[in-house]
């Protein structure tokens, strides 16, 4: 029960890459959970399957937030493989291991006296936008003070997280004859011009201490029917990254001055932004401290999103903080087999550390 590593090869067994998977690996926790004694309940959302997971008792709430699900990979990616230190494996960082470390932690501490109560969330669909997990969850009132999501951070702590705007529109050209280009107005090299005219608007050159600037990425580009036509018309797909403080609205009207024509929000995240002088932060820094025995810990601003954003429109603290990894979505992802233990460590330091009187969020 106090290690990680052999619920962490289980977990990479199984394929969650699918709603089906995920919620094959969503019963392997359950059962497990069950089996250390644990109260578990399992909740259902649009065929996506969940648990949540409640111990201690007092005026505060840490979750611990985890997604069980994986994008796709090779059939060998699902065979996890140990060498020099490191699991190989789908998942294996991203994050099965935050997952199986969290998932330990709720067990050592079940019979523990604790002055907060913890509440252990695993998940479905963080990567396909956690709307049927997460999202749902904190809709249905399952919140808290103090989030921690247990992304890949390299044991430092990401406080910060660019919001998400995914953005569509069109841009209007004139047809004519391919062999006279010039009697038309081609909608793609107007598309690619209006799309250099919105790298140099004002949001896009915006920074803060912990982003150089938002970004901007031409996603998408659809125009044109035939080789001897020129395309009367072009649509652009923008996925942009903006700063915690940046205004989405503000963002879509700059756009809408150089544009002509609607603009369809295909997808708005939210961003997250927890204040380092936070006092669940500032107590997770000193237990990484005295686990890992450095000297000093990281703390920074993930260009990404992650399911975190949801707890923020009620009030919720959230942050990003796991184990030490490589290659997530990649061929070779794979988690340090210390820094699991580590980090399982960690998160029972930090809970056991926690004083309800130390605890005044301003």
């Amino acid at each position: 029960m106090g290690d990680p590593t052999h619920l962490l090869e289980e977990l990479i067994k199984i394929d969650s890459s699918t709603k089906s998977g995920a919620n094959q690996a969503i019963a392997y926790c359950e059962q497990w959970l069950i089996d250390q004694g644990l109260p578990v309940e399992k909740l259902e959302n649009n065929g996506f399957h969940m648990l949540v997971c409640e111990i201690g008792q007092g005026d505060h709430t840490i979750v611990l937030n985890g997604h069980i699900d994986v994008i796709e990979a090779e059939e060998r990616q699902f065979q996890p493989s140990i060498r020099d230190g490191k699991m190989y494996g789908r998942g294996a960082v991203d994050m099965k291991a935050g997952v199986a470390a969290s998932m330990v932690t709720a067990a050592q501490l079940k019979d523990r006296e604790l002055t907060s109560r913890v509440m252990l969330q695993i998940v479905p669909d963080e990567e396909t936008g956690g709307i049927n997990g997460t999202k749902y969850l904190t809709e249905k009132g399952y919140l808290g003070d103090f989030i921690i999501c247990g992304e890949p951070t390299n044991m430092g702590i990401a406080i910060q997280s660019k919001g998400v705007l995914q953005l569509d529109f069109t841009v209007r050209g004139k047809s004519a004859h391919g062999s006279r280009p010039w009697e038309g107005t081609n909608a793609i090299t107007k598309a690619i011009s209006l799309y250099e005219e919105i790298l140099e608007l004002p949001f896009a050159q915006e920074s803060s201490p912990m982003f150089t600037q938002p970004s901007i990425n031409l996603a998408k580009i659809q125009g044109g029917t035939v080789y001897n036509k020129v395309p009367d018309y072009c649509q652009l797909s923008l996925d942009i990254r903006y700063l915690p403080d940046q205004s989405p609205k503000d963002i879509v009207y700059q756009i809408q001055t150089i544009i002509e024509g609607p603009i369809t929000i295909h997808n708005s995240n939210n961003p997250v932004k927890t204040r380092a002088d936070n006092p669940y932060v500032e107590a997770l820094g000193e237990s990484i401290k005295r686990i890992t025995e450095l000297e000093k810990v990281s703390i920074f601003g993930q260009h990404g999103s992650n399911d975190g954003q949801f707890f923020t429109k009620y009030g919720g603290s959230a942050i990003e903080f796991g184990p030490v990894g490589r290659d997530w979505h990649g061929e070779n992802e794979m988690v340090y087999i210390d820094s699991v233990r580590e980090y399982q460590n960690v998160l029972v330091d930090f809970i056991l550390s926690l004083d309800d009187t130390q605890l005044k969020i301003n």
